[in-house]
């Protein structure tokens, strides 16, 4: 079983990347606003497999490799550091349009739908590495199996980006609105997570030089 702080840091992490506008939240925001909460929550069902494909995958492959070679974790993890340091950078840039800038879409059906959130999410950059580089960094000896505790990180991680991405599209038209008025508050969102982002990924590099 994982400890609670181990949980809690992924919540954090977690927290980080879905704030962070990407393929899946212009995807996610875009088409509840041009086709409905409907079509939106289809998209995020697409997205959700997207997931747990990618814990699976990640359960059954990284935890073989950390057992035959322990030394990759030291890399996973500077990598993993570096990739938020990326993150943040990107976040903090000004200039990026917002996700929820309206844009016209041609309607898709259900089923095309789902597995365009599917194919998104699976070729989502931030999901690769948030799997494959920032999950290990919270699996630690004598809390069970490898597999199980990838099994149950991400099973938190999943949580959270299903409720933010939800939120994002039960709420996408109102946000929109809300933030063509106030663009001050898109650049405040910025800093938060940006900041965020760069304080766990130092965070990072100082525990795994004290181990």
């Amino acid at each position: 079983m994982v400890s609670w702080s181990a949980a809690a840091g992924v919540v954090v992490v977690a927290l980080g990347v879905v704030l962070t506008p990407g393929p899946n939240m212009v995807h996610l925001a875009s088409r509840s606003i041009a086709q409905g909460r409907r079509a939106g929550l289809i998209s995020l069902a697409g997205v959700t497999a997207g997931f747990v494909v990618y814990l699976v995958a990640t359960s059954s492959g990284l935890s073989a490799a950390f057992a035959a070679v322990p030394a990759a974790l030291d890399v996973v993890e500077v990598a993993g550091a570096c990739y938020l340091l990326h993150l943040a950078r990107g976040v903090l840039r000004p200039g990026d349009a917002s996700p929820f800038t309206p844009r016209r879409l041609a309607p898709h059906s259900g089923r095309r739908l789902f597995l365009t959130g599917l194919t998104t999410n699976l070729l989502n950059p931030k999901i690769a590495l948030m799997y494959a580089a920032l999950l290990p960094q919270f699996v630690t000896a004598g809390a069970g199996p490898t597999w199980r505790q990838f099994l149950q990180l991400g099973a938190v991680q999943i949580v959270v980006a299903v409720t933010v991405n939800g939120a994002v599209v039960l709420g996408a038209a109102g946000i929109s609105s809300w933030l063509q008025a106030r663009p001050r508050a898109l650049r405040v969102q910025r800093v938060v997570t940006g900041s965020v982002l760069a304080v766990f990924a130092v965070e990072m590099v100082a525990t795994s030089a004290q181990r």
